[in-house]
């Protein structure tokens, strides 16, 4: 039987095989998911840092914010210097037609008098009178500062559309300026007019609003070119006062108030203590 048939090589070797290369692998497996660890453990470093570049980015965010509130009331002072160079053109030009106008009265009624002779007087001096008259002169009647005193946010009435705002109430901005979304401009009747959104404090929503443009203002963003932004007219009641002063519509959507009072309001009817918040009562939103 032997002699007639062949040698077989046993299938128990391949198995055999298998069965040795399988701590090896193992201990690869092992080795890889080591170092995988060794990664993670790595990880906090990363971490650290990318905390530190968002710490960077909010501190970048809050300065360039500062910046465009900076840049808005420079452009809102240079707006303000020319409305009032204009003002006082106007005023020369009138005080200058009033003196001519005087000067043209007094030379007519002169030339209407008689001719009187003058007589000559003896003038007694009365030293007590003179002294009398100088202490007349020097005398000041003590004058009681009447202007209110207003805090460093306050609530104001804006007509139209007629509802309250709350406001800051800024003396280093020489004009104010209003949250305007959604500007468009136009003409009607070849003058110039704007139309625009402001957000109603109660409701949330958007109020429609059409103004006759009064002028423009050039505002400068941080990193950004100069836009130019219209000017209108508005009525603002704070209290007692009651006055229509000019906005400038710009963006305020980042800033908590939608309306920021400057000084073309408060001159000479105001002062501000920005510890105070609110001294005003809150106005009715119907007002006539």
């Amino acid at each position: 039987m032997i002699k007639g048939s062949k040698l077989h090589t046993p299938k128990i070797f391949p198995c055999i095989a298998f069965v040795l290369c399988i701590p090896v692998l193992s201990s690869g497996c092992q080795t890889t998911g080591h170092q995988s660890s060794d990664k993670t453990t790595s990880d906090p470093t990363l971490l650290i840092e990318q905390d530190r570049l968002g710490d960077r980015i909010a501190e970048l965010a809050r300065r360039e914010e500062a910046l465009v509130a900076r840049e808005i009331a420079v452009s809102s002072r240079e707006s303000e210097v020319v409305t009032v160079l204009g003002e006082l053109l106007k005023q020369k030009e009138q005080l200058e037609q009033q003196q001519l106008v005087n000067q043209a009265s007094a030379t007519e009624t002169t030339s209407k008098l008689p001719a009187v002779p003058q007589a000559s007087k003896t003038v007694t001096r009365n030293p007590q009178h003179q002294a009398n008259n100088t202490a007349g002169t020097v005398r000041k009647e003590d004058t009681k500062d009447k202007r209110k005193i207003l805090g460093g946010l306050e609530y104001i009435y804006l007509d139209p559309p007629g509802i309250v705002l709350s406001a800051r109430i800024d003396t280093g901005a020489q004009t104010s300026s209003l949250n305007a979304l959604d500007m468009v401009e136009f003409e009607r009747d070849s003058k110039p007019f704007v139309k625009f959104n402001i957000i109603d404090p109660n409701t949330g929503e958007k109020i429609e609003l059409t103004r006759r443009v009064r002028g423009h203002t050039k505002i400068k963003k941080h990193m950004t070119e100069s836009q130019r932004r219209p000017i209108v007219s508005l009525r603002v009641k704070l209290g007692e006062l009651d006055e229509h002063i000019s906005f400038t519509l710009i963006d305020r959507s980042k800033f908590q108030q939608q309306a920021l009072i400057g000084r073309n309001f408060l001159r000479d009817l105001a002062i501000v203590d920005v510890s105070k918040e609110y001294t005003v009562p809150k106005i009715s939103s119907k007002q006539p």
